[in-house]
């Protein structure tokens, strides 16, 4: 008997990962709220910096001492990524000013923008990504972190470079392209 085989398209792959990040940020809603509009951006890249130091982390020494694995962390720089990016859009709050269905459809926005900009530089890196090493990716997080630290202390401007939007954009697809690895390959 001859099994076929099926293989999804890194899009699929980028859909299902994004559904399950999702999935967590619309739980996470439903028992906090949108607390995490009282977060000022910097404070955000501060976050996410902790979760991208902390994957390095254990990539390096090869253990954790409070059980959980490099997935979450990744899912939870997807989140907080496109928390940024609605904090940039909105600014940010003295108190959880929104509703779940609100802050959920930020998301699907800010998240949909940022599928967009994947799928163009996919398109123009033909996949690239995939022949990197997944310590690479938190490389790059970190890398994109020190990046954004720096625009956030020169107030936002850039004289030559992306801004602050940019940077978690790349932030968020790394993290998704290194959850991709763990589920699929």
């Amino acid at each position: 008997m001859h099994v076929k085989s099926i293989v999804m398209s890194t899009e699929e792959q980028f859909d299902k990962i994004i559904s399950a990040c999702r999935d967590i940020y619309v739980k996470k809603l439903k028992d906090y709220g949108a607390a995490w509009r009282i977060m000022r951006p910097a404070s955000i890249t501060d976050q996410i910096f902790i979760k991208a130091n902390r994957i390095r982390t254990l990539e390096v020494k090869g253990v954790s001492m409070v059980g959980d694995g490099i997935r979450p962390e990744l899912i939870a720089i997807v989140n907080y990524g496109i928390m940024g990016l609605i904090q940039l859009e909105l600014g940010y709050s003295d108190c959880d000013d929104i509703s779940v269905d609100k802050a959920v459809e930020l998301y699907d926005k800010h998240m949909g923008q940022t599928r967009t900009l994947m799928l163009a530089k996919n398109h123009d890196y033909d996949e690239a990504w995939r022949m990197m090493r997944t310590t690479s990716y938190t490389d790059l997080i970190l890398m994109k972190l020190y990046r954004t630290k720096q625009i956030e202390a020169n107030d936002n401007k850039t004289l030559i470079s992306e801004g602050v939007d940019a940077n978690y954009m790349d932030m968020v697809n790394y993290a998704i392209f290194g959850l991709i690895k763990i589920d699929f390959e």
